[in-house]
């Protein structure tokens, strides 16, 4: 027979024992949250003026599809008749036609404007970040074309393997405030 101390004791026991063990979780979370907010202060970016188009960033991300997505300078360009982002640079025809494109997965997309100029826009959910487009609008159109990482894919890995895959140490550390390194500013690092 259990007298009605020991009761008392073993349900104080418990009872202690998981608030004890809830206090514990609750502190042991706020110390990640705080860890995750203190590395999450600089996250992960490609700098335009160092980026080569190698392709890496669309075979190296740890993700299955790459958070690293081509965008456009629309300042600078979207009318070209002949983009050579957009084309093969020896073209069959100058049309949409699959085997004239550049983009593997038909990302860019072109839209009649007048004649003779096009509007190119990039679907993102279709880009693997390959900077196919990238190359060939440097190499001879103007620029407009560059790669960025996207953060609402990235999971900001604390040594990205596409960073340390990049022949040209573009990829670098940036405040995460401030995640995009827009072409035609200084970047210094």
């Amino acid at each position: 027979m259990v007298s009605s101390n020991q009761e008392f004791t073993r349900r104080r026991l418990l009872k202690d024992g998981f608030r004890n063990v809830c206090i514990l979780g609750i502190g042991g979370a706020s110390g990640i949250l705080m860890a995750r907010g203190q590395t999450d202060q600089y996250c992960w970016q490609i700098d335009p003026q160092k980026c080569i188009a190698c392709g890496n960033c669309a075979t190296f991300c740890v993700l299955e599809e790459s958070a690293v997505k081509c965008v456009q300078t629309y300042a600078m360009c979207g009318y070209c008749k002949l983009c050579t982002g957009f084309f093969d640079p020896a073209p069959n025809a100058l049309n949409t036609g699959a085997e004239n494109q550049l983009c593997p997965t038909g990302a860019i997309i072109r839209t009649f404007v007048e004649d003779p100029y096009y509007e190119y826009t990039i679907d993102e959910s279709l880009c693997i970040g390959c900077g196919k487009c990238v190359k060939w609008c440097k190499a001879f159109g103007n620029g407009s074309f560059y790669l960025q990482v996207r953060h609402d894919r990235c999971v900001n890995c604390n040594q990205c393997a596409i960073a340390a895959a990049c022949p040209s140490e573009a990829f670098q550390r940036v405040p995460a405030d401030q995640p995009y390194l827009l072409k035609g500013t200084n970047h210094s690092g």
